[in-house]
């Protein structure tokens, strides 16, 4: 039997150009599908009302370290640096199978809470077999749209983070494809989190990269962030390698050089931004202009909650503020005029939705409201005094709205938050990644 659901009487930013935007709309959904988006719809469905309401697509976050949800806050202050030192050299060698499930839990359930229902969970905790078959588990129960990134082990800095001669394990990604992602269709999909030239051997390298392609599932790999990294000149060294493709996501990129900007656009690849982090630890920049500069579609991704907020709203503002800031002061040196073209608040909406399905690989089923995709759509309460009045809505989701301003938020036509609370065991989610902060805590002082 169909099953629908109609969302009645929004104000619908669909992000889809052929659709536009209706001041009041309707959204149909049948067996988890967008059916038909129009001015009024008429069906025999269960209907939530979405008067006063901003109805968009789901954010989509293509970056995060999902499983330091248990150590929310641990270096607030951290550079990049500090972060190698305060996190991969001393939690994540402590963290078990059940840490991980416990972190990916709870931190599945952030994003759908703050209106992401998508996640790249850019996963390098894989310190055991058991570990990815954690991640995933709980990946699976929050019933959020996710590609599970699988990444090396962290066990030793040294071991897997200079030089390393430690390949991720072929055989064990291998099971993990065969066990859980042997099809593509799923609201689970599989990718590999690489660590890529500078971090590794040139064989170690080259060996990942063989695997993801023989497995055909996307690559993503950190590069250009901090000057050191930036004078690695990782997309120069993977071109000379021969492995630049389409495939692939690339991280910060906030020291690219120009040859290195025309190197990923030429070969179709992708460019995930996490503008709050790249700010605040030193990364450099967020080069989200200069990523639309090459013709890329830039994304917004969290990166890591131990230093930054887990919602998209942080990295809309981050990132909008702390470009048109880097063009401003630029522009005042030079004592020219700012240029015509400045980044807009309709672009951040944009780069958070379908320019994250896109980098994603996932825009065929999400990113925008489009009749024939998958329903994952996002409910803003406009009648909230931090967003009302509503003039550009917009303008009102990306620079006035907060998770508290998420009232509805739907993945693949199943509600997974009603009237501003989620469906999911919030308090089990929460007593296990407290008792994992417990447990790390006490094997970290046990280790000093």
């Amino acid at each position: 039997m169909t099953h629908r659901i109609l969302l009645r009487a929004g104000h619908v930013l669909s992000m889809d150009p052929a659709v536009g935007d209706l001041p009041k709309g309707d959204v149909l959904i049948e067996d988890g599908k967008i059916a038909a988006v129009d001015r009024e719809i008429s069906a025999d469905a269960e209907v939530l009302d979405m008067t006063g309401r901003i109805v968009i697509p789901g954010f989509v976050d293509t970056h995060r370290h999902t499983w330091e949800a248990s150590i929310r806050n641990v270096a607030p202050d951290a550079t990049l640096d500090d972060y190698f030192v305060d996190i991969l050299d001393t939690f994540a060698p402590l963290y078990t199978p059940e840490d991980v499930y416990a972190a990916n839990l709870a931190g599945a359930l952030e994003c759908l809470n703050a209106g992401i229902t998508t996640l790249v969970d850019w996963s390098h905790i894989n310190n055991t077999p058991e570990h990815p078959d954690a991640a995933i588990r709980a990946l699976t129960e929050t019933g959020i749209r996710a590609q599970y990134a699988y990444g090396s082990a962290n066990t030793s800095l040294a071991d897997y983070w200079f030089e390393s001669k430690i390949a991720i394990p072929g055989d064990d990604v291998r099971r993990v494809r065969t066990q859980y992602f042997a099809s593509d269709d799923g609201l689970l999909t599989l990718a590999l989190a690489t660590r890529g030239p500078g971090f590794c051997v040139n064989d170690v390298v080259t060996s990942e990269w063989a695997l993801a392609r023989e497995l055909d599932i996307p690559i993503t790999v950190h590069v250009a962030m901090g000057r050191l990294a930036g004078r690695f000149g990782m997309v120069k060294q993977l071109h000379d390698l021969g492995l630049l493709g389409p495939d692939t996501t690339y991280v910060h990129c906030c020291y690219l050089s120009e040859e290195e900007w025309r190197l990923v656009a030429d070969s179709g690849g992708t460019v995930s931004i996490a503008p709050q982090v790249e700010t605040q630890m030193g990364h450099g920049w967020p080069p989200v202009m200069k990523a639309i500069e090459h013709g890329l579609r830039p994304s917004l991704s969290i990166d890591v909650v131990t230093t930054v907020p887990g919602d998209m709203f942080t990295q809309i503002r981050a990132a909008f503020g702390a470009e048109r800031a880097r063009v401003n002061a630029a522009s005042w040196q030079a004592d020219v005029p700012v240029p015509d073209r400045m980044l807009t608040a309709r672009q951040m909406l944009e780069i958070a939705t379908r320019n994250g399905a896109h980098v994603a690989g996932l825009e065929d089923r999400t990113g925008s409201l489009t009749p024939g995709k998958r329903a994952d759509v996002v409910a803003i309460d406009a009648t909230a005094l931090n967003v009302a009045p509503v003039h550009d809505a917009a303008a009102a989701v990306a620079l006035s709205a907060d998770v508290s301003n998420v009232e509805t938020v739907l993945v693949d036509g199943v509600v997974r938050k009603r009237d501003g609370r989620l469906t999911a065991d919030v308090a089990r989610a929460r007593r296990l990644v407290e008792e994992s902060r417990d447990r790390l805590l006490a094997a970290k002082e046990a280790r000093a």
